[in-house]
């Protein structure tokens, strides 16, 4: 008995060193527990990035000049069962945090930029005016979003830290069927692949769900939570667990294709390219797999956790180390790995912490990093470019 205590205590410390390590969270000094920060993922469209900042406002950013604008901040909140500490009417449930958080990765569709909060709230905002067009839910709030929104035909999808999933109609907001629950936290976002949507709990389990009314159609269950988003690609779902494997699932009927474990979890969403998964590991590994049978064609040792999603870039993939707040106070470390000799070459470093997912769009990588900052790279010739401060400017 006191082993089986014992070791229930340990799964608990593991998971509260990932929420620092992956998050580069800080603690708040209440006794509440911690001040969530929010790493939002970064989103383009016709010239224009899009991206939640630390302070919980959209920015856009303009990629000729550099130009900003900025939307009014998100509403705080009572609510909480993210992080610890949840935004209240006053500032954080803790003290001052400077804003409600913004972990997903906005997106875009047609005239309107969709964003979850912290305060668990979605808002769609005009992309051109930055004006919110719609609130989901009207009065009162949600629990926290941590995961990124799902945006396909008319729907968004999103899942909230008390388990639930939830579809809202794309134009207007409103509720489309009755919210999915599972049986823990949701900090992924969802995927979907034909009519069938696809997301993660802390219940150890990843769920496949009819998208036009919700209802599962079956569910496949690991060793450990799951707090990473799927990858679905040629009728397979990809998704790490914290049981420190890379699972491989038939999207149609949610059997075992594979498994490979790793010495750390699989946080990061991999990505295939040619038949081949690429995947970041905390371990600071990143492992080539086969994508049929899951045996590892090759791996390469970054020496720091990789937290962030990588990205494909022509026939390389580009990975980034966390930096910033690992034991080594190491900047983040920038590599791009070409899949058709195998090689891997860094292309730069950054002093700063990185738990963002990476864009990459016309040959410009870009890079959110948690003090506020956008950080950008030319991927051919390894060049940095001029930071832009994501701070509001009255």
């Amino acid at each position: 008995m006191r082993f089986r205590h014992n070791k229930g205590l340990l799964a608990k410390m593991l998971l509260l060193l990932a929420i620092l390590l992956v998050g580069g969270l800080t603690l708040s000094g209440c006794i509440k527990g911690l001040q969530p920060i929010g790493w939002s993922g970064v989103a383009v469209a016709d010239g224009t990035l899009f991206v939640g900042s630390k302070e919980g406002r959209l920015v856009a950013i303009n990629t000729a000049n550099g130009s900003r604008q900025w939307s009014e901040p998100l509403k705080m909140s009572t609510s909480a069962g993210g992080f610890g500490c949840g935004p209240t009417s006053g500032g954080a449930g803790c003290g001052s945090a400077p804003g409600v958080a913004i972990y997903g990765t906005p997106v875009v569709a047609g005239d309107l930029i969709y964003i979850g909060g912290y305060n668990g709230r979605v808002y769609a905002f005009n992309s051109t005016s930055l004006q919110v067009r719609w609130v989901y839910p009207r009065e009162n709030y949600l629990k926290p979003i941590i995961g990124g929104l799902t945006v396909v035909i008319d729907k968004v999808y999103f899942g909230t830290s008390d388990g639930k999933v939830y579809a809202l109609d794309a134009a207007t907001g409103d509720r489309d069927w009755k919210e999915f629950e599972t049986g823990d936290k949701i900090w992924s976002t969802p995927a979907v692949s034909g009519d069938t949507l696809f997301v993660s709990s802390f219940d150890k389990k990843l769920y496949a769900l009819d998208t036009a009314d919700g209802s599962k159609k079956w569910e496949f269950e690991t060793e450990g939570a799951i707090a990473s988003t799927p990858l679905v690609y040629d009728n397979t779902v990809y998704i790490g667990s914290f049981d420190r494997y890379l699972y491989a699932v038939d999207a149609t009927n949610g059997s075992l294709k594979w498994k490979f474990m790793g010495n750390n979890w699989f946080w990061a969403r991999p990505v295939v390219f040619n038949s081949i998964v690429y995947a970041g590991c905390l371990d600071g590994k990143v492992y080539a797999l086969d994508a049929e049978n899951g045996s590892k064609v090759a791996e390469f040792d970054l020496e720091s956790p990789i937290a962030s999603s990588p990205v494909l870039v022509n026939k390389s993939v580009i990975f980034v180390t966390q930096g910033g707040k690992n034991a080594k106070k190491e900047p983040a470390k920038i590599y791009s790995l070409d899949t058709t000799n195998n090689k891997i070459k860094p292309i730069a470093t950054i002093d700063a912490n990185i738990s963002a997912p990476l864009l990459a769009d016309d040959g410009i990588l870009y890079i959110h990093t948690a003090d506020l900052t956008m950080h950008s790279v030319d991927i051919e010739t390894r060049t940095k470019l001029m930071p832009i401060s994501l701070k509001y400017v009255e």
